[in-house]
């Protein structure tokens, strides 16, 4: 039997512009010490920079695009077995994988220099196309898994 309490869902939230979970998800990455209006202005502007200069239609194609090339489909999660730690490869769950990458995309874009709205948005753009760190670190998460697959078999 688990020691573990059961899980309750929240449900999920709408932005007021888009109506969109994802930007909601989005602005409560980025917003710091409870300042929500001011994310959301960073996160709306960075939507609609990272979509000019091309001929998408749809302000959010670029947003989901960008995390589902980000999203991470394995792990690795340490297993503690007979004294030594394992490095176990897992599937990622799917609220946990968009977490992990807006959480991959925000970090990424803070460490860059300039205005971090600019730097989201360029961040997006890349993620979209298939680029970036965001993508580097999706790319550094399956190699790790790969690299220990022969540890699966203490998945439990």
């Amino acid at each position: 039997m688990s020691r573990r309490r059961r899980v309750i869902h929240k449900e999920e939230k709408l932005d007021s512009r888009y109506g969109s979970p994802l930007v909601a998800r989005l602005i409560g990455t980025v917003m710091k010490s409870g300042k929500k209006s001011l994310a959301e202005r960073v996160v709306y502007d960075a939507i609609e920079q990272s979509r000019q200069g091309s001929d998408v239609v749809d302000p959010l194609e670029t947003l989901n695009k960008a995390v589902e090339n980000v999203k991470p489909r394995l792990e690795t999660k340490s297993r503690r077995v007979g004294g030594a730690t394992y490095q176990v490869p897992m599937e990622v769950a799917p609220a946990r994988a968009v977490a992990l990458a807006f959480r991959w995309i925000v970090n990424y874009a803070s460490a860059r220099k300039g205005s971090f709205k600019k730097a989201l948005a360029n961040e997006l753009k890349e993620a979209a196309a298939g680029q970036g760190n965001a993508i580097k670190k999706r790319d550094d998460t399956h190699k790790m898994a790969q690299a220990n697959r022969a540890f699966a078999h203490f998945r439990f």
